[in-house]
């Protein structure tokens, strides 16, 4: 049975608390909501188990702190999850900030949705997101010996260190980053009747 957007937002509003509501917003043809990150637990089981949201498609991190030109007065660090009814044929977004801008920490929901088992890990690698109780919350895109979370805003373009294979030692090494400061000017050519006859 396909749900209307209208039905699901009062569906929402009926079954979720207060707290999980308050922000609700429909744009796009998609609903938005934000939960705390103590209550993320009970809500996302409840959209699984109540309101059949059977699936989580995806789990992304985001970093707030230059949002909207740095004017972004919220938690800096917030996970945003992608979820499906397959039963009633729509969608929600569910977003939950990290309440520590310091250590961004929210709940695992490897327990209620497996799949988004490395989806958490790309989070916490990326952007530094702890998944508490997560199974395996190790890095997956960047190298076991990388610093820090490259899509953080604060993270360096050039990065902290280079590598590179050391035919001496016969082997890849790590070394600060180096870089030459290049001519960004083009080159202009000047030829008399360029481009006329």
């Amino acid at each position: 049975m396909t749900m209307t957007l209208n039905t699901l937002v009062d569906t929402l509003r009926a079954q979720l608390p207060a707290s999980a509501i308050a922000s609700l917003k429909v744009a796009l043809d998609e609903v938005t909501i934000d939960v705390p990150a103590a209550t993320w637990m009970a809500t996302a089981l409840q959209l699984r188990d109540g309101l059949r949201f059977e699936s989580a498609l995806d789990v992304c991190g985001v970093d707030y702190s230059a949002y909207r030109d740095g004017l972004w007065e919220g938690p800096r660090f917030a996970a945003v999850y992608h979820l499906i009814s397959y039963a009633h044929n729509v969608r929600l977004r569910v977003r939950v900030y990290c309440p520590d801008d310091d250590f961004p920490v929210i709940p695992s929901m490897v327990e209620v949705w497996p799949g988004l088992n490395w989806y958490e890990r790309e989070a916490f690698d990326l952007f530094g997101i702890v998944f508490e109780g997560h199974p395996d919350l190790r890095r997956i895109l960047t190298d076991y010996g990388f610093v820090g979370h490259p899509f953080r805003k604060d993270f360096p373009v050039s990065g902290y260190v280079e590598m590179r294979y050391d035919p001496e030692q016969g082997r890849v090494i790590y070394q600060p980053v180096t870089i030459e400061p290049r001519e960004v000017t083009p080159r202009i050519i000047r030829e008399e009747n360029y481009g006329g006859r």
